[in-house]
């Protein structure tokens, strides 16, 4: 049995977490829809991600198998969403996941939600939200399966995203 671990990703980890990005847009190309434009998340967003203390790895047995962004500001699109958010309260925001290709279908997102809603407790946030491009069915059945509710849309870089919320 693995052992999995969520951590600030740090500079040396930039390479990586570029690299499991650049797939996870491979492979929404591959499921024929484009939710990542070829210029976002681009390495200036990473490295801020990274160096605001933002962007996280997922390790399973010390090896990176999952990026993602995990805000604790809010985000300026989710106010303006159609539809209600169930929970008015402070919030983690989850951006950016993506998983390594090796590390696919093998319920890793699952374990990542699960050390997510740790890292909340520990910072007295007890509502996580996220938001998918409508065409991404695979992220909306693993966020629905994690316990997310849909909430409604919002826009996100430019396009439509369905905005789902969870209690924790």
């Amino acid at each position: 049995m693995a052992f999995y671990e969520l951590t600030p990703a740090q500079q040396e980890d930039f390479p990586r977490c570029m690299q499991i990005l650049q797939s996870g847009r491979d492979f929404q190309r591959q499921q024929g829809f484009v939710q990542w434009p070829d210029n976002f998340p681009d390495a200036d967003v990473v490295a801020r991600d990274i160096s605001s203390g933002f962007g996280f790895v997922l390790k399973a047995d010390g090896i990176i198998a999952a990026y993602c962004y995990l805000g604790l500001e809010g985000d300026p699109s989710y106010p303006e969403i159609k539809g209600a958010w169930r929970y008015d309260e402070p919030y983690v925001v989850l951006h950016r996941v993506a998983i390594s290709p090796e590390f696919r279908g093998k319920g890793l997102t699952g374990k990542l939600f699960s050390l997510v809603e740790e890292f909340a407790k520990k910072r007295n946030r007890f509502v996580l939200r996220i938001d998918t491009a409508e065409p991404n069915a695979r992220m909306q059945h693993v966020v629905e399966k994690a316990g997310f509710a849909y909430c409604g849309t919002v826009i996100q870089g430019g396009g439509l995203r369905l905005a789902y919320d969870k209690k924790i």
